[in-house]
C-alpha cells in the first residue's frame, strides 16, 4: 500500500493535537531546529514541556556528562542527555501524569559545517520514549552524515529529520522498514545519509536491529553499514577512527577452510607493518548486497545466517552497495583510519585489471586503480592453485595483456600490490558453490572444507539447504 508522506509541520502539528505525548528537546550543535518546527506548527504546549541547547561544554558537562567529560558528538553523549532528560520529566511530572500520558525526551548532538567548510558535518539524533509501559522507554538512536555544503541547510536538515524521527517512533513503531523509511520523507541522500540505526525496549524486542541495518543500505539511505565481531550494529566513524582495516571481500556462503586461510595469511603479513597493534587492527569480511539478493527480494535468513557464522570466528562484517572495488576504496577514504588493505584471490584481481569493467570512468582502468590505491593502501593477493599442474600461482605468475602489464609492473615495483605467503596448498582447491551444492545434496564430503565450527552450526541449525 502506498504511503502518504506528511509534511514536516503537518507533522509537527499531529504530534502537537496528539495529547497523549508530553517531552523534552535538548539540542546541541545544529541550533533548535526541532524545536522550532512544533512551535511554529502550532499547539506545542501540548507537546512540549521544556527545550534546552547546552552549547557550552562547561554547562553541557555539568549536565550530561556525570563527571567524564570525553567526546561531545558521540553515541555515549546522546545516551547521557536522553538520560538526563527522560529522568527529570519522571522526577517532575511522573506523580502527577494525567491517564494516558506518555513521556518522551528527544535530543541531538552534532556537528554541522563550520566557517571554514573544512569539517564532515555529522551527528546523533535519538528519541527515549513510553508507549504500552509507563516508566518502561524505548529507545531509538541513529548517525547521520550531513551531505549540504552550507551550514544554515544543514540546521533546517536536522529539523526535519528530527520531526520524522519523534513522528515514527510514535506512529511507526510497529512496523520498522515503515519506519526506517519515513524518516527520509521529504530529504534525500544528497542532503543527508543515515549511517545506523537502533531500536530497544519492551515495546521494540522484536526488532533484528541487524536487518534493520541491511534495510538502510537497500533503502539506499547509506551506501554500507557496519557490524562489529559481536553482531551488534556500529557507527563507522567510531568503528574506524584511527585504526587499520584489512577486508576481505566474498560470499562466505559459508566461509571455507580457503576463506579463513585468506583472514589468517593477510592478519600475519600486516603484522609486519610497523604501525600493527592488535587493538588498532581489524578484520572486515566485506558482503556486497548483490549477493545478498535473490529473484529481487532479500533473504533476510540467509543474510543472518552467513553473519552469525563470521561473528562466531570474531569476524566484523560490512554490508556495502559497492560493486567496484574503487568504490568499496572510496568509502573508507571517509574515515580517519590508518591503513587500508583490500584482500583478493588471483582471479578477483585479473577481474579488477580487466578494462571493461571501467568504460563509464572518463580515465578507464588508469583512473580506477587511482582511486583504488590511494596513499597508505595497498592489495593483498591470495595465491591459487593451477589444476592442470598443481602449481601455486601467484602475483608473478601472471600473464596479462601487454598494454595492462606494465600498469601491473608498476603496482608490483611499488610494492601496491603484495603476494600473500605461508597458505595452505592442499585447501587451494576448495570451492564456496563445491561445498553449498554438496550441502544441498546432502553430501558428507563437505565437512573436510570448511572449519569444525562451521561444520557444527550448519548441522545443529540446518544452514544452507542442509537437512541431515
Amino acid at each position: 500500500m502506498e504511503r502518504e508522506i506528511l509534511s514536516t509541520k503537518r507533522k509537527a502539528l499531529v504530534i502537537n493535537l496528539d495529547t497523549s505525548f508530553y517531552g523534552t528537546i535538548a539540542e546541541i550543535g545544529g541550533g533548535q531546529e526541532v524545536a522550532r518546527a512544533f512551535f511554529q506548527a502550532g499547539g506545542a504546549s501540548g507537546t512540549i514541556a521544556k527545550t534546552i541547547s547546552a552549547y557550552d561544554k562547561v554547562f553541557s558537562d555539568h549536565l550530561y556528562s556525570h563527571g567524564d567529560s570525553g567526546r561531545y558528538v558521540c553515541l555515549k553523549r546522546l545516551r547521557q542527555m536522553l538520560s538526563t532528560e527522560f529522568d527529570e520529566l519522571i522526577q517532575l511530572l511522573g506523580n502527577n501524569r494525567t491517564n494516558g500520558k506518555r513521556f518522551f525526551a528527544f535530543a541531538n548532538t552534532v556537528e554541522t559545517l563550520n566557517f571554514r567548510k573544512d569539517n564532515q558535518g555529522h551527528g546523533w539524533l535519538g528519541v527515549r520514549f513510553e508507549l504500552t509501559r509507563p516508566g518502561e522507554p524505548n529507545e531509538v538512536v541513529i548517525h547521520v552524515r550531513l551531505n549540504e555544503n552550507d551550514g544554515v541547510l544543514q540546521q533546517y536538515t536536522l529539523g526535519m529529520l528530527g520531526i520524522n524521527l519523534i513522528y515514527a517512533c510514535f506512529y511507526h513503531y510497529n512496523s520498522p522498514m515503515i519506519f526506517l523509511q519515513s524518516l527520509m520523507d521529504n530529504l534525500s541522500t544528497d542532503r543527508v545519509e543515515i549511517t545506523m540505526a537502533q531500536m530497544t525496549g519492551p515495546d521494540l524486542s522484536y526488532v533484528d536491529n541487524r536487518l534493520l541495518g541491511v534495510q538502510l543500505v537497500k533503502n539506499g539511505m547509506t551506501p554500507a553499514i557496519f557490524f562489529d565481531r559481536y553482531g551488534n550494529v556500529q557507527e563507522p566513524d567510531d568503528m574506524l577512527y584511527k585504526k587499520n582495516a584489512i577486508v576481505l571481500r566474498g560470499r562466505f556462503r559459508p566461509i571455507t577452510y580457503v576463506g579463513f586461510d585468506i583472514l589468517k595469511t593477510s592478519y600475519a603479513q600486516f603484522k609486519k607493518n610497523a604501525l600493527f597493534k592488535p587493538e588498532n587492527t581489524l578484520q572486515i569480511c566485506e558482503i556486497t548486497l548483490n549477493n545478498l539478493l535473490e529473484e529481487g527480494e532479500l533473504n533476510e535468513r540467509d543474510f543472518l545466517n552467513r553473519v552469525d557464522l563470521l561473528n562466531g570466528m570474531g569476524q566484523n562484517v560490512l554490508i556495502s552497495n559497492f560493486r567496484e572495488f574503487y568504490r568499496l576504496v572510496e568509502y573508507f577514504g571517509r574515515f580517519k583510519h590508518k591503513n587500508l588493505r583490500i584482500v583478493m584471490g588471483i582471479p578477483t584481481f585479473v577481474r579488477v585489471l580487466d578494462k571493461s569493467y571501467y568504460t563509464d570512468l572518463p580515465g578507464g582502468l588508469l583512473e580506477a586503480v587511482g582511486k583504488m590505491l590511494p596513499a597508505r593502501t595497498k592489495f593483498y593477493i591470495y595465491p591459487a592453485l593451477d589444476r592442470k599442474t598443481g602449481k601455486i600461482m601467484t602475483i608473478t605468475d601472471l600473464i596479462l595483456p601487454e598494454d595492462v602489464m606494465n600498469l601491473y609492473r608498476y603496482l608490483k615495483d611499488n610494492d601496491l600490490i603484495v603476494s600473500l605467503s605461508g597458505v595452505k596448498k592442499e585447501w587451494l582447491n576448495i570451492k564456496t558453490n563445491d561445498v553449498l551444492e554438496l550441502i544441498q545434496s546432502n553430501d558428507s564430503r563437505w565437512e573436510e572444507m570448511v572449519p569444525q565450527y562451521v561444520v557444527r552450526t550448519i548441522k545443529q541449525k540446518k544452514l544452507f539447504g542442509f537437512q541431515g
